[in-house]
């Protein structure tokens, strides 16, 4: 498996990937849109299909690196976990102070990664997807497992 950082060459097909997985280049998190066509990230190619997804923002001050979206094809495989590492490395090599990302409450699975990975759960929060879904309608009621999809969650990791 092959870990490719995101450019202008390979965008169009990243902006495939992402709208195949998340239905569009729009994600909203904590009530703010986030236009994915613009973020910069990793991802893992095993021959030429692309098989894991990392994305993230950093801020203006350059202290805080946001993941905004995790993708693996391949479960348990360590795909999620290299381009974790991965985004981990390039936190450190810009000096970012630390990496936050936001899950919702029906994804169990991200519940459990982030946290075997060092991630501590920060902020909870309650009923953010009903904003939400007003910015992206398309947003489910239901989530995985069956569960309401409701809360958001944050997770951070101190550089």
């Amino acid at each position: 498996m092959e870990v490719n950082k995101i450019t202008e060459k390979n965008r169009n097909i990243i902006n495939d990937f992402m709208i195949n997985r998340w239905y569009s280049l729009k994600m909203i998190i904590r009530g703010k849109e986030i236009d994915m066509a613009s973020v910069d990230g990793f991802y893992v190619l095993d021959k030429y299909a692309i098989v894991g997804l990392i994305t993230y923002l950093i801020n203006e001050e350059n202290s805080v690196m946001e993941i905004t979206s995790l993708d693996s094809l391949k479960e348990n495989q360590g795909i999620g976990t290299i381009l974790i590492n991965r985004v981990i490395e390039e936190a450190k090599k810009i000096r970012c102070k630390k990496i936050v990302l936001i899950t919702t409450n029906d994804n169990i699975n991200a519940l459990r990664f982030y946290q075997k990975r060092g991630f501590d759960m920060v902020h909870l929060f309650h009923n953010a997807l009903e904003v939400s879904r007003k910015l992206k309608p398309e947003i489910p009621v239901i989530g995985q497992n069956s569960i309401p999809l409701m809360h958001e969650i944050e997770f951070e990791m101190i550089i």
